[in-house]
C-alpha cells in the first residue's frame, strides 16, 4: 500500500513533465532506486538530472532553448524503512516519506538533439553541473556548458512486430526477472506465457494468434503493467486496464 502511495505521489509530481512515459512502472520503479545524485542518466528518450537536496533550489536550461526557460527541480520522496503506529495512521506524506537527498528533473531531448548543452541554477548562481565531467566552452561567450552525447535513436519494439498473425509481447526490466504476459488469449493466467530474456535486459514472447482483438497486461514482481510500448489503452469488463492489440 505504501509503495502504490508513493508511485501515485510521484506521478503527481512529475505529471507536467514533457517527457518519457513518466507513468510507467519501469520509471518510476528505476527512479526510486537512484541511491543518490550522480551524473545524469539517459533512460529511453530522456535524461534523468539529480542533485543533492541540501540546495535550497536548482533549476536547468538548455542551449537548444536559448537558455531562456528555466526547469526546477523536485524533491525525490522514498517511503520510510520504519514506520512509528503513529506515523502509520498519520494521512500527512511528511510523516510517512523521507527526504531521499534527491533532488531531480526529467527532460525529454528532442530527437534531432545529439549533444545536449545545459547550465544548472544552484541557490541563484548558474553553474555548470558539477556532478558532470563532460563539457564545452562555447567559443563567442567563453561560458562553459555541460554537455550530453546522446545516444542513437534505436526503434522502439512493440507488440505488431511480429510475423503476420502473431503479437509480439517486449518488455525492459532488469537481468534475471522473471516476466508473464495475460490477456484475453490465455483466459488472464498470468503464469501459463513467461517472456525470455532475449539480451540483457530486454524480455520478448512471440505468439502465433488468430486474427481478431486482444487484451493483455504484463506481470512483473507481482505488479500488473500495461505495455510500456503500446498506447492502446482500454478497461475490462471486470474495470481493469489493460492494453490492446489487434491481429489482423
Amino acid at each position: 500500500m505504501r509503495k502504490n502511495i508513493i508511485l501515485m505521489l510521484l506521478v503527481v509530481i512529475i505529471g507536467n513533465i514533457e517527457a518519457i512515459d513518466t507513468e510507467s512502472y519501469q520509471f518510476i520503479n528505476h527512479l526510486l532506486t537512484i541511491p543518490a545524485p550522480g551524473a545524469p542518466e539517459i533512460f529511453d528518450d530522456g535524461v534523468i538530472f539529480t542533485s543533492p537536496s541540501t540546495h535550497r533550489r536548482v533549476g536547468i536550461a538548455f542551449a537548444h532553448e536559448g537558455f531562456a526557460r528555466v526547469y526546477w527541480f523536485q524533491k525525490l520522496l522514498k517511503a520510510k524503512d520504519e514506520l512509528t503506529p503513529q506515523e502509520a495512521k498519520s494521512k500527512n506524506i511528511e510523516d510517512q516519506y523521507r527526504d531521499s537527498g534527491i533532488l531531480f528533473h526529467v527532460y525529454t531531448v528532442p530527437p534531432e538533439i545529439r549533444e545536449l548543452e545545459y547550465r544548472l541554477v544552484i541557490d541563484g548562481l548558474w553553474t555548470t553541473d558539477p556532478l558532470n565531467p563532460q563539457y564545452r566552452i562555447d567559443q563567442k561567450s567563453g561560458i562553459v556548458r555541460s554537455m550530453i552525447a546522446m545516444p542513437e535513436i534505436q526503434k522502439v519494439p512493440t507488440a505488431f512486430d511480429g510475423p503476420p498473425g502473431t503479437l509480439t509481447f517486449n518488455f525492459q526490466a532488469p537481468s534475471g526477472e522473471i516476466v508473464t504476459v495475460a490477456g484475453s488469449f490465455n483466459g488472464w493466467d498470468p503464469f501459463m506465457y513467461e517472456l525470455k530474456e532475449t539480451r540483457v535486459g530486454y524480455y520478448s514472447l512471440t505468439l502465433p494468434l488468430p486474427p481478431g482483438t486482444y487484451h493483455y497486461v504484463f506481470f512483473h514482481r507481482g505488479q500488473r503493467i500495461l505495455d510500456p510500448f503500446n498506447h492502446n489503452r482500454v478497461y475490462t469488463n471486470e474495470g481493469m486496464a489493460a492494453t490492446e492489440a489487434i491481429v489482423r
